[in-house]
């Protein structure tokens, strides 16, 4: 258990942000399929290190613990390598689907069975005995965009290049479009041309350098304790203005809440605004759903009616976010209702004594620990569950006034 005290509700300091966890394992597997290419500042976070470890590892069982992007990844990178591998993890991470990538894969050539359920790791990746073939393939757009990724990654290595249809929509665009800038800056031709099509030209990555951004997932924290704050002025070190992160939503949207930003040499520097609050705000969700817990925190903390949409993804995370995020805020008074992929925030917050419950959730311990500079005592169970994505989260909450 942990316990968070504020010292003060006046807030100001310079954060080294950690590196973003999903621009490094991206480039992991480009640096993967050409070991001459030199990666730096890549991140902390234990996905990241968990996926440096076993893209080096000679074992047969390569268990990715409750990393997502690691499984999807290492899924479609040990079949295009032709790599034997059976690919485990947690039990929450054998009971998330799988089957779309499986289904892409097997249809390009790669030879994947199922070691126990169908559709779900764990997942055995046979030695393929040639190369794997490209040519046309559809897909879901509005399944994981970690799938759609995984696929894109391997594409210049497919026999032919690949031509993808996304088809039922498209979620978490800004994932695709990191995904694709990476691929060019390491020399590959990909081009979507449509909402729908995307051509990738058969040819290998090319060896360059590439330094991680800090990350904007880690940063959406640091806007809700400057909102939740009475005065504030933090410095993030090593965020880009022109970032292909989908989460540098978070600027136009911490804006509502008297959040102001502004870029320099060293980062984003935020500032506490006086604004008046909207009564009530929606925002969709469907490109960033990585925020929403933490606007959830932050407009039922302020008093803003908040609904988010298109958070059908939520469900199928570390955990069903959008349950958790129910139970956890109705401790506050808040009133809460929501659908498969919607979720409302209303009534009054109360700054009340609460344990939070964050369910094994890296993002929910996170998007809860400002609430300290609000209520008179907060404790958070399995505050170690921030390795994940943000190890030094408690650490540099210190540094600010908050133990």
């Amino acid at each position: 258990m942990l316990s968070l005290t504020a010292k003060s509700k006046i807030l100001g300091g310079t954060i080294p942000l950690p590196a973003s966890k999903s621009e490094s394992n991206r480039a992991l597997i480009i640096q993967a399929l050409n070991p001459a290419i030199e990666l730096h500042n890549l991140a902390s976070a234990r996905d990241t290190q968990t996926m440096i470890k076993l893209l080096a590892s000679e074992g047969q069982v390569l268990d990715v613990i409750d990393a997502g992007t690691t499984m999807r990844f290492l899924t479609a990178y040990c079949a295009v390598a032709g790599r034997d591998q059976l690919l485990t993890g947690t039990p929450r991470m054998c009971n998330r689907p799988i089957g779309g990538l499986v289904d892409a894969l097997r249809s390009l050539g790669a030879n994947i069975d199922y070691w126990k359920q169908e559709g779900f790791p764990p997942l055995h990746v046979v030695s393929g005995k040639g190369r794997m073939t490209g040519g046309k393939l559809n897909m879901p757009g509005n399944i994981s965009s970690q799938f759609i990724s995984a696929i894109l990654l391997i594409a210049p290595y497919l026999s032919g290049g690949l031509d993808l249809t996304l088809v039922e929509g498209i979620s978490s665009r800004p994932y695709l479009d990191m995904t694709m800038a990476l691929m060019r800056h390491f020399g590959a031709t990909v081009d979507w041309s449509s909402d729908s099509s995307i051509r990738c030209e058969e040819g290998p990555y090319q060896a360059s350098a590439y330094a991680i951004e800090s990350d904007w997932s880690g940063a959406s924290y640091w806007y809700s304790l400057v909102a939740l704050s009475d005065e504030a002025e933090i410095t993030l070190k090593g965020l880009r203005e022109n970032s292909k992160q989908g989460d540098r939503a978070i600027v136009e949207i911490m804006e509502h809440f008297g959040v102001q930003t502004t870029f320099t040499d060293e980062g984003a520097v935020l500032r506490k605004t006086k604004v008046s609050l909207p009564a009530s705000l929606t925002i969709d969700c469907l490109e960033t759903p990585d925020l929403a817990q933490t606007l959830a925190v932050v407009a039922g903390a302020l008093g803003v009616h908040l609904t988010m949409t298109s958070l059908h993804t939520l469900r199928v995370k570390e955990t069903d976010r959008i349950t958790a995020l129910e139970n956890e805020l109705s401790k506050f008074g808040l009133e809460i209702t929501s659908s498969p992929d919607t979720i409302t925030i209303g009534g009054t917050f109360r700054p009340v004594k609460a344990s939070i419950h964050t369910y094994e959730d890296h993002r929910m311990a996170m998007a809860f620990a400002p609430l300290a500079l609000k209520v008179p005592f907060l404790q958070l169970d399995d505050p170690e569950v921030v390795i994940k994505s943000y190890p030094e989260f408690w650490q540099h909450l210190s540094m600010i006034g908050i133990s």
